[in-house]
């Protein structure tokens, strides 16, 4: 086992890295406080190559592997996690367009989607079906060359603001096998946009419900096959966990950062905090927890770029732990700044807030813990688990 990065993964790194510090960092608090969706940063993204990361190389992607991007994804998500996380789902859409899109409708949308010309929406989550979203209501009725689609999704990031949306809805009967993903226009008729809502984190994207009525849909744009849009949805969620997880990471890897030239600069009794030793012990357990998320998370994205058949569990366990200990350093960082932290003119308040959501979306943690038991229960999985 070789933990070094290769040189590529190091200009990647290093690449993300000065572009959180230039085009992030600076306006994130502003992003935040206005609640803008910074457009143009996230077309320069693009432009980096940030909007296309795992995308197929055929339709302008880098065509990357989940390693490599969750290298990048934890650079930028010290600038800033809430447009990092919008990235991350973006992604997500653009890599299902390539991968699962009929050649044509590939290549009409993917590569737009990975320059960042256009943007996309994960649509799953429904107002009755979250953890549960094998029961979703969402439905597409064949007719004739298109798919009619009535229904409503809830919670989508980008939603109003985007340009193509992947909608899973069911086109059978009841349960997972029912569900089918559709390639949508974000401005097709009868698509409508509730209002953005007003959220405790992630404020520089937009998160608002869609209703459908009537929309029309070219049947060509379904993704894969009839049936198969709860298992796309699935794949594309067990490298989003790996996103969300690395967004979480490298956010409190910048809290970390923070508190330890923080606690070097203030004095109090005399002498600068690092001197005490309850705060050093806070440091190092941080410091530990944070190396030991960056690693599971690595490995998890390693299980998923070999096609492990463990993946889906180690993306579940890096996710739980990951998101619990993002938000826990951020947490003992915000505390170790005392009552600074808790003011909007330091970072601390929002890297808390911004890291709280993770523990939620992309499966809770506590659905990821349902994961990792049903595997851990099936004959002969505690020896895959070594």
């Amino acid at each position: 086992m070789d933990f070094a990065l290769s040189d590529d993964q190091l200009a990647f790194r290093d690449s993300a890295r000065a572009f959180a510090s230039h085009e992030l960092a600076p306006h994130a608090a502003h992003w935040d406080e206005a609640e803008i969706f910074p457009l143009d940063t996230l077309r320069r993204a693009g432009e980096m190559g940030f909007c296309g990361l795992y995308t197929p190389e055929q339709y302008g992607g880098l065509g990357l592997g989940r390693q490599d991007a969750a290298i990048v994804f934890e650079e930028l998500a010290a600038g800033c996690t809430s447009t990092t996380a919008y990235l991350t789902i973006h992604n997500m859409v653009s890599w299902m367009v390539g991968s699962f899109a009929r050649p044509e409708v590939a290549a009409a949308w993917a590569p737009r989607l990975a320059s960042g010309e256009l943007l996309g929406s994960y649509c799953l989550t429904e107002p009755g079906a979250g953890s549960d979203a094998a029961s979703l209501r969402t439905r597409a009725e064949r007719q004739g060359d298109s798919y009619v689609l009535n229904g409503s999704k809830a919670f989508i990031s980008g939603a109003g603001s985007s340009n193509v949306l992947v909608v899973m809805a069911r086109t059978g009967g009841l349960g997972p096998k029912g569900i089918s993903a559709l390639l949508v226009p974000a401005d097709t008729p009868g698509i409508h946009y509730g209002k953005k809502e007003k959220k405790m984190g992630w404020n520089s994207q937009p998160t608002r419900t869609i209703t459908f009525d009537n929309v029309s849909v070219p049947a060509a744009n379904l993704l894969g096959e009839e049936g198969q849009g709860f298992a796309l949805a699935m794949k594309g969620l067990d490298g989003g966990r790996i996103n969300i997880a690395t967004c979480s990471v490298g956010t409190a890897q910048a809290a970390l950062e923070a508190a330890t030239r923080h606690v070097q600069q203030r004095q109090q009794f005399g002498q600068p905090l690092a001197e005490f030793q309850s705060v050093q012990f806070r440091l190092a357990d941080m410091a530990t927890e944070l190396i030991a998320a960056r690693q599971l998370v690595r490995l998890a994205a390693w299980k998923l770029d070999t096609a492990s058949p463990d993946a889906s569990s180690y993306c579940a366990m890096a996710k739980r732990f990951a998101t619990d200990t993002g938000f826990k350093v951020a947490n003992e960082a915000l505390q170790l700044f005392g009552g600074y932290g808790y003011i909007k003119e330091y970072p601390l308040e929002r890297y808390l807030r911004d890291n709280r959501v993770h523990q939620i979306l992309e499966g809770t943690n506590e659905i990821m813990r349902v994961i990792i038991a049903r595997r851990l229960l099936q004959d002969g999985a505690l020896d895959t688990l070594r």
